[in-house]
């Protein structure tokens, strides 16, 4: 049965759908010129410790195999790799691996026969896999080649080493794409495995948004899928200690100035749904007011030249891990460190400005609405919520409902000094 989901206050709405092999459907229409897919499982690169209904112990695998699990299934029997075959479609295609998920996708200008195909050849590569040792052994060498090419990013460097040294014990800590160690213990039989559990219909979801109907999806995922029994997956919990395995850990490579991430751990952990989406909210909030382009801080330091505009705050809040991450470039990165360090401390005594949180929370909310205009964004943001618990449509009415007290609050329960943390890549 396809259920309409409507918000009448934005008026915004999308269609959802079981599909009978038991996938999970989101359809948004929308009149544009260009529609996008999105099929995504919620397996990402943290997912390396789990077992299933029928498991006694907990399976333990080589780090990296999500990512390379994600390489590995655009090819077929045939050696037809998937590009290919969108190629012929006339259709844009891709696909990554993130920390807590995997998702494959395709754009389109055609919203008739040709997404139509597009649609199944989408299905069809990502639910029909095919390993032998050979193929195992080739993509080895090519994910080493680009192993090795991470390790010579800077950007990718100093993201992987603060969380390296953030988190003591959870595998968040850990490299996407693994080592080249970790991935030269991985078989046909692991991946084969890590694809039943993991790629399991009812632990995925289809979004789709463009010129297209519930309909219209429904008839190429009956064209392509099979019913599926739940796996009921039981991940691993990591007991992850508060506090930062090191305060400041520091790395040399090819950079015409230090690049530095301040990365801020929050112990807070096992949110889900409506609780996991304000919090959210609240944190976006914050770091807009206190480090956002427009901010005091921000002004402070471009105007003494100790940032530039390559200065970002963010966050990464996720259900098993939360931090906040302010990142940029500097000559003097201690200082953007302690300046940092200070500012929380001023509003944490001063307290937060009421007119610039109601400034910020306007500015989220029309951010929240915006993203309707673009089908890539529309997709990605049901993804992400959903394998959060909440629906996307709710997200501007959350917004909306944060009070500065709640965001004080949240303030007070970051502001540690010993969940600061700063990884530093040095010139050479």
């Amino acid at each position: 049965m396809i259920k309409l989901v409507e918000n009448n206050k934005i008026e915004e709405k999308y269609y959802y759908f079981k599909h009978e092999s038991g996938l999970p459907i989101y359809v948004a229409p929308k009149n544009h010129t260009s529609s996008y897919a999105l099929l995504g499982t919620k397996y990402g690169s943290i997912d390396n410790k789990f077992k299933t209904g029928q498991s006694a112990d907990f399976t333990t695998v080589p780090d990296g195999i999500a990512h390379f699990l994600e390489h590995k299934l655009f090819e077929n029997e045939n050696g037809i790799h998937a590009d290919q075959r969108f190629a012929a479609t006339g259709a844009n295609s891709n696909a990554y691996t993130a920390l807590d998920k995997t998702c494959y996708l395709f754009s389109c200008s055609d919203n008739g026969e040709k997404f139509d195909e597009s649609l199944e050849i989408l299905l069809d590569f990502v639910t029909h896999p095919y390993f032998t040792p050979e193929t195992v052994r080739k993509e080895q060498g090519i994910i080493g080649q680009e192993i090795k090419m991470y390790d010579d990013s800077p950007g990718w460097q100093v993201y992987f080493l603060m969380l390296s040294n953030m988190y003591k014990k959870h595998s968040v800590r850990l490299d996407i794409a693994g080592t080249v160690e970790s991935i030269s213990k991985i078989t046909p039989d692991i991946l084969y495995k890590c694809h039943s559990v993991f790629y399991n219909l009812q632990n995925m979801a289809l979004c789709v948004a463009g010129n297209v109907t519930p309909e219209q999806v429904k008839k190429a995922a009956d064209k392509t899928l099979s019913h599926a029994i739940p796996a009921n997956i039981e991940r691993y919990k990591y007991d992850e200690p508060e506090g930062v395995g090191q305060s400041l850990v520091e790395k040399k490579l090819k950079v015409s100035k230090p690049l530095f991430h301040i990365g801020i751990k929050d112990p807070e952990t096992g949110l889900f749904g409506i609780d996991l989406a304000k919090k959210s909210a609240e944190i976006d909030i914050l770091l807009s007011m206190m480090f956002g382009k427009s901010s005091d801080f921000y002004t402070r330091l471009y105007n003494l030249g100790k940032i530039n505009n390559k200065f970002e705050a963010g966050a990464e809040i996720e259900p098993e891990f939360s931090h906040l991450v302010l990142g940029g470039e500097s000559e003097d990165p201690g200082y953007v460190m302690d300046a940092a360090m200070a500012e929380f401390e001023d509003k944490i005594r001063n307290g937060l400005n009421r007119q610039d949180f109601e400034r910020f929370k306007k500015a989220g909310y029309f951010d929240s609405v915006s993203l309707f205009d673009s089908t890539e964004n529309i997709a990605n943001s049901m993804m992400n919520c959903l394998f959060r618990g909440y629906d996307t449509l709710d997200v501007p009415e959350i917004i909306g409902g944060v009070k500065l007290e709640d965001v004080e609050r949240r303030l007070n329960r970051l502001f540690k000094e010993e969940n600061f943390i700063m990884s530093v890549i040095n010139p050479i």
